[in-house]
């Protein structure tokens, strides 16, 4: 089971969750410790090794002279073969868990309510999956490392003068709390302004995004200063937090290297009194005081490393908070093979979160099997949500919704959504071949006949025949390398070959011309031949044949019946028709 984020959780409830993911690859962690281990090992040797050089150089034993040259070079050795071990282990572990905790982001995004991706912009989402997961990764790997290797370190060479003049060695640890205080301030600090840079990167990415891919309605509509405007501000927030962050980094190492050094400094006097080494020779008070000095790098490594860390803790709270937030809700069990495709509305309301104003408001509505049913209206009547209901893209605030007499809810979502084929007007085309695009996620089992099949009855051939490689030339994103008909034709293909029971037409050939759409319309009404179909348009030629239409307005079904008998009855129907419908 995931372990959920306390609501105020502290860095290291972050890290040790994180930590967590490193549980499935233990031996190869396991490996990276004892490499640091060994690495470190080597740092109080070299110390120990000061004395023999001094022995050696004062009594001119040449044997003893040799044996120290060969020691220097095994202790790089094994120092070699401790950091590499270390590095590419822990570093094999972190890009394991970055892989795993961005591809458990990608699923988790993928079965998420519609609903969150309307009030979150996409630019934000992408920069937690790319951004805010380097920046995990940044703290998996390089300030794991640091931590593990210098902390080892400053351990061996803290035990080493512990051994050696264990009253001196107490005068770091009487420094200790200093240095935790100084980290401890910063690391809050550093918290606080990494989360404020992930949110300035979310900005910056979101706008980023946002302007290019509309980068037609900019240069039409001569956007583009105020778009450069609105993206500087971005940027120099995101600036201001990152200086903000570079000055509380540069002043905390200053500062912790002071105390170290005022520490060090009066060791190093106190050593040079006669009466605190005594007898100890010359090889024994130079040991000491190298491996004394050599304290102070590993200490300023670990407290320069609270930057890195302190950022990946951030990234890895806001990657938790989302990895934690409640996915589609999907309790059903019903599971049919494919459904007749009767569907019923009693008493439906539907109210957007955070608003007074409904959008629909007690629909009653049934549709038959077969049967194809028109939704009319002014813009902004609540046609298009009613379509979004069906596949439960949205939830009814009030009132239930029956298929086949079974609620919506009942039914396994992805069991619901097989029986549902939807082309909307805002349509998607992937970055891949027209064939990719129509024999998509599901369809691809479908045979190259039954494809081209869907092709034909989405009056598609022609062009996509013509196209330099046919049906399996690239579209580009989002289908930009074809006009916005052939892109609405495709769209159309593919929801023709998904063969479903039920079918959501929402100006399925807006982007069409005349004589295109008639054509499609005559496939239609071939292929829609005992299939439910809720059928949006404006397009007086797309309603005429439909069994009824059902005519809404401010939310509500104000009129039904066929194109003749709403004509006859002269209400809002024939005052919409033919000039706005």
């Amino acid at each position: 089971m995931r372990q959920l984020l306390p609501a105020e959780s502290s860095s290291w409830q972050v890290y040790s969750r994180l930590l967590t993911y490193t549980k499935r690859y233990w031996f190869a962690f396991a490996l990276g410790v004892l490499g640091f281990a060994i690495y470190a090992s080597t740092q109080w040797v070299w110390a120990e090794l000061i004395k023999y050089i001094v022995s050696a150089l004062e009594k001119h034993d040449d044997h003893a002279k040799n044996w120290i040259a060969a020691s220097i070079a095994g202790i790089f050795l094994v120092r070699g073969i401790g950091s590499f071990l270390g590095s590419y282990a822990i570093s094999y572990v972190a890009r394991q868990v970055v892989h795993r905790l961005r591809q458990q982001m990608f699923d988790h995004l993928l079965y998420f309510e519609s609903r969150y991706f309307q009030n979150n912009a996409v630019g934000r989402l992408v920069a937690k999956i790319t951004y805010n997961i380097e920046q995990v990764a940044a703290a998996s790997t390089d300030s794991l490392k640091t931590v593990l290797q210098e902390g080892f370190t400053v351990l061996g060479l803290m035990l080493y003068l512990s051994y050696t003049h264990w009253r001196l060695s107490v005068l770091f640890l009487a420094v200790a709390p200093l240095i935790a205080w100084a980290v401890t301030y910063t690391s809050r600090r550093l918290r606080h302004i990494s989360n404020l840079i992930q949110e300035s990167m979310g900005d910056v990415a979101h706008l980023a995004t946002e302007t290019l891919s509309s980068f037609e309605t900019v240069k039409t509509y001569g956007g583009e200063s105020y778009e450069q405007h609105r993206f500087a501000q971005s940027s120099e927030r995101n600036l201001k937090q990152s200086v903000k962050l570079v000055v509380t980094q540069s002043l905390n190492t200053p500062l912790v290297q002071f105390i170290v050094a005022a520490a060090l400094s009066l060791i190093v006097w106190l050593a040079l009194q006669p009466q605190i080494f005594g007898e100890t020779n010359a090889g024994e008070f130079l040991a000491f005081i190298t491996a004394a000095g050599m304290l102070a790098k590993p200490i300023r490594q670990l407290t320069q490393v609270n930057t890195t860390l302190q950022r990946g803790i951030a990234g890895a709270r806001s990657i938790f908070e989302l990895l934690d937030l409640p996915l589609e809700a999907d309790d059903g069990q019903v599971s049919m093979s494919r459904v007749m495709g009767r569907l019923r509305f009693d008493n439906v309301s539907f109210t957007y979160p955070g608003s007074d104003d409904s959008v629909l408001t007690a629909i009653n509505l049934s549709l038959q099997p077969g049967e194809h049913v028109a939704l009319v209206g002014r813009s902004g009547t609540g046609k298009s949500t009613l379509g979004s209901l069906i596949p439960r893209f949205l939830l009814p605030t009030s009132g239930q919704i029956y298929l086949d007499d079974q609620p919506l809810a009942d039914f396994q979502l992805i069991n619901l959504r097989r029986q549902i084929a939807i082309v909307s007007q805002r349509f998607h085309l992937f970055n891949d071949t027209v064939y990719k695009n129509i024999a998509y996620g599901d369809l691809q089992s479908c045979s190259e006949a039954q494809v081209w099949k869907a092709v034909e009855q989405a009056s598609a051939r022609s062009f996509i025949e013509a196209l330099p490689q046919g049906i399996h030339t690239l579209v580009g994103e989002n289908g930009v390398q074809l006009s916005g008909g052939q892109q609405q034709r495709i769209a159309l293909a593919r929801a023709l070959l998904k063969d479903a029971p039920i079918i959501i037409l929402d100006e399925a050939t807006s982007a069409l011309d005349p004589e295109t759409e008639a054509a499609i319309q005559k496939a239609l009404h071939v292929h829609l031949q005992g299939r439910t179909a809720l059928i949006i348009a404006h397009r007086a030629t797309t309603i005429e044949n439909a069994n009824r239409i059902v005519v809404l307005d401010k939310g509500r079904i104000v009129e039904q019946g066929t194109h003749q008998q709403l004509q006859a009855q002269q209400g809002l129907y024939a005052s919409l028709y033919p000039s706005v419908l």
